[in-house]
């Protein structure tokens, strides 16, 4: 049967990649790629970094375009046009598996972060098998998260003492607010710089961006003081580079 790897290769840091991982990654006989665009170009560049440093083994790359996806959508129609996108995602998934890996080969996906956090992989897959058109096997391989890189990056615990931490989206923090009586929470997928909306008064903000890249940027200290510059260095970077990728932890002040 076939068998396919979902393997989390860190937030950017090429040194991220776990033992683990590399020993997955020299058992696949194929690496399926998505084709972002040229504004993420430097993404596939660092992929075909890990292959050749990495992968010691013959082995062949298949690249196929990412399909176009509604990132402008409202609250009310967003998760509808995830659904979409993910669903013609999985058509595509679907026939690369089936031309492109013979029935006892090893392919392998691999994704930023851990494949459990804020990944679609493992969820199309699974809605593939389900449809019984392709048969494999799914293996997921964890990797060093933009949450994990972030705390280390700002050398902090994301957890205080008997505290529970919440992970949630820009776009929940911007239309529901902090979740109540959560005084940690991380905040991943924000396009809307949802943190510049709330009260500063109260909360220190630990913000990371291009997290393990040569363009890390990080920026710390009470929301009040230092939101705005967020917001504008933010502005800086996707113009500059065309995308952005940054995550934030917000910790409620306590006296």
């Amino acid at each position: 049967m076939r068998t396919v790897y979902v393997i989390g290769v860190g937030a950017g840091d090429p040194e991220h990649l776990t033992l683990q991982a590399v020993a997955a990654m020299n058992r696949a006989d194929v690496f399926f790629t998505i084709d972002k665009g040229e504004a993420k170009a430097e993404l596939s560049g660092l992929r075909a970094t890990l292959l050749a440093r990495h992968v010691t083994r013959p082995h062949r790359v298949v690249t196929a375009r990412d399909p176009e996806r509604d990132r402008d959508a409202p609250s009310g129609r967003y998760a509808g046009a995830v659904a979409d996108w993910q669903e013609r995602r999985a058509a595509l998934y679907e026939r690369m598996l089936a031309d492109e890996l013979g029935e006892d080969d090893r392919g392998a996906f691999l994704v930023w972060g851990d494949p459990a956090l804020y990944d679609g992989t493992l969820r199309i897959l699974q809605g593939i098998r389900e449809r019984g058109a392709v048969a494999f096997e799914v293996v997921s391989i964890p990797g060093i998260s933009a949450v994990q890189a972030l705390a280390a990056a700002h050398a902090i615990p994301l957890n205080r003492v008997g505290r529970a931490v919440i992970v949630t989206t820009g776009r929940r923090l911007a239309d529901e607010g902090p979740p109540p009586g959560v005084d940690d929470v991380v905040v991943m997928l924000d396009a809307v710089d949802a943190f510049a909306a709330l009260p500063g008064d109260g909360w220190d903000i630990y913000w990371g961006a291009y997290l393990g890249t040569p363009d890390e940027a990080l920026v710390h200290g009470p929301l009040e003081r230092v939101g705005e510059e967020i917001v504008r260095l933010r502005g800086e970077l996707r113009a500059r580079k065309g995308w952005i990728m940054d995550t934030y932890l917000l910790r409620r002040r306590t006296r």
